[in-house]
């Protein structure tokens, strides 16, 4: 089959990435789905951005199978194809992972990001909820893969396309979206949240979430049946 299409939106994306500031060195990975095919491009390990073009991308299928591609596969591959198999339905088609320094912090600190204001609430429907600290079982054992099994795990009852990003404890970012260009744009959007809720909460410590009237109208006005925000 040919995968041409998936490979440079996928390359596009992960080219998005340095110009957003969101990722240093070689830090950061964007995949892209075919659902209909059942696999999904990704950016390979450790290649420098400025090389990437779209024939570099691997493409991997559901089962962990490289399918086409001449490179290694980035190493959060698994963690990918798990929320792949877990989100697809819920409309996911593109993976972003960076380690992004503000919402990094919040990863570091095992905290989650509070909705303090109408920036984050216009693009995320609550707190970007935090995983759990992984066991030592879980990190010596399949860890990229057990990864996106806490991620998925912290889901249970969320819609993923409501909350499109979650921070992994001790860890970092991971975003996601219906493609790889949104997702980048919601990673970007991501860490902008992140920043302001670390300068707030800096100026007010104990700041309470914005009122819940507010969130709804502004998430709900975006990505409700009824939205009328935007063309």
């Amino acid at each position: 089959m040919n995968y041409q299409s998936i490979r440079e939106e996928c390359c596009e994306a992960n080219l998005a990435l340095p110009k957003t500031g969101l990722v240093d060195l070689t830090f950061g990975n964007v995949s892209v789905l075919d659902a209909d095919a059942g696999v999904f491009a990704i950016k390979p390990s450790g290649v420098d951005y400025a090389a990437l073009r779209p024939e570099d991308m691997v493409v991997v299928d559901l089962d962990g199978q490289v399918v086409e591609g001449k490179l290694r596969y980035s190493s959060d591959t698994p963690t990918h194809r798990c929320l792949f198999l877990a989100f697809a339905a819920a409309g996911v088609r593109s993976v972003v992972h960076t380690h992004s320094r503000c919402a990094v912090a919040f990863a570091q600190a095992g905290r989650e990001i509070p909705c303090l204001g109408t920036t984050h609430a216009d693009h995320f429907y609550g707190p970007v909820p935090v995983t759990r600290k992984m066991t030592a079982e879980e990190i010596n054992g399949q860890y990229e893969w057990e990864t996106g099994q806490v991620i998925v795990e912290r889901f249970q009852g969320i819609n993923p396309m409501d909350v499109p990003a979650v921070l992994v404890n001790d860890h970092g970012p991971f975003v996601w979206n219906v493609s790889g260009a949104k997702a980048v744009e919601y990673a970007f959007a991501l860490e902008v949240a992140a920043d302001m809720a670390l300068k707030t909460l800096s100026i007010s410590p104990d700041q309470p979430p914005v009122d819940p009237v507010l969130l709804d109208k502004h998430f709900l006005r975006k990505h409700g049946k009824n939205a009328y925000y935007g063309q």
